[in-house]
């Protein structure tokens, strides 16, 4: 049976969302269904600011960054009030299935509008971050990682050229995925991340020791610490004055910022998003709802969205991997 299917990206945008928002296009037409896009996320909810969509709108697109519908935070979405409103918004246009593609305040934003809206809901997680729980990867998350590598590889060259040590770091909000990604696949020296982190006395500590003992082996050479932002106490520019005192080195940070939400998704986010966005228009119209479609073990799953804001564990695998082969000695 028809539906009216509507769709949204909601907080930071990630490389992927419209490769997403094109699967679920094509794969609404494909069944039937009416598909429109709200606009700046869930400010176009409440302000029933939308856009039909079909296919000839979503041509050429997947290779696009950011998101065609635009993205916004909306503070407002937590009051009652507001879900109230989206709710009545989403009936006066019939809408059966609203697609929330976003991270954890998007799924939470879903879960609060779940309260007074009797309609499927139904989340896709795209975030650089890679912390939302229940998915194997989340959609930009691949690309991000491309993104730090190659920025890290760039200040490589630098700190080579001038044997210096080189602070670099690169977004995650409280989750090290993609520091700890970006360290192992650039060939850092260390790493710093929120999961693993114990002190500022014992990180300093472990640093010059190691820099002292890699430089009594090789000499003067440049070394590279790849450091997840809101770790450090006092940010990045307090860890790299702490390190010049200590090392008797000029130290100087790198923030990577924003560059990491941008550019043309990898094909590994292509094909995460095209996988999510079809597997969630094949839920449209059954019972599932309130839920979030991810990827376990290369295998379609869902997870409900209360779920997918708890506590996500690095892989083991990458941790065991930094200790062997870095000079972190996590234990």
């Amino acid at each position: 049976m028809s539906k009216t299917v509507a769709v949204l990206t909601s907080g930071g945008d990630a490389p992927g969302m419209n490769a997403c928002i094109r699967a679920i296009v094509l794969a609404c037409e494909r069944e039937g269904h009416t598909i429109i896009g709200y606009l700046h996320g869930y400010n176009g909810l409440l302000n029933q600011e939308y856009t039909h969509l079909h296919a000839p709108r979503v041509h050429n697109l997947i290779q696009q960054g950011g998101t065609i519908l635009h993205s916004a935070r909306c503070l407002e979405f937590k009051t009652q009030h507001a879900a109230q409103r989206a709710a009545e918004n989403l009936d006066a246009l019939d809408v059966d299935t609203l697609l929330v593609i976003g991270g954890d305040g998007s799924f939470r934003g879903a879960m609060h509008l779940s309260e007074h809206w009797d309609g499927q809901i139904i989340g896709l997680p795209g975030t650089i971050d890679n912390d939302i729980s229940g998915t194997d990867a989340t959609i930009g998350y691949y690309t991000a990682i491309e993104t730090a590598v190659d920025s890290i590889d760039k200040v490589r060259d630098t700190a080579d050229a001038f044997e210096r040590i080189f602070l670099v770091e690169v977004m995650g909000r409280h989750a090290g995925f993609l520091g700890l990604s970006a360290a192992i696949a650039s060939a850092a020296d260390f790493v710093i991340l929120p999961e693993l982190f114990d002190s500022e006395d014992a990180t300093l500590r472990q640093i010059v020791e190691q820099l002292t003992e890699r430089r009594e082996q090789r000499g003067n050479i440049s070394y590279i610490i790849v450091l997840a932002e809101n770790v450090w106490p006092g940010g990045i520019n307090s860890l790299a004055s702490q390190l010049t005192e200590r090392t008797h080195s000029e130290v100087r940070p790198v923030i990577l910022g924003h560059v990491q939400r941008g550019g043309s998704p990898v094909s590994q986010d292509r094909i995460l998003a095209m996988k999510l966005g079809a597997h969630a228009v094949s839920l449209v119209g059954t019972p599932v709802s309130n839920v979030m479609v991810g990827e376990y073990h290369d295998k379609p799953c869902e997870v409900p969205l209360e779920k997918t804001w708890e506590a996500k564990p690095l892989s083991e695998s990458d941790v065991k991997t930094m200790q062997r082969l870095m000079n972190n000695r996590y234990a």
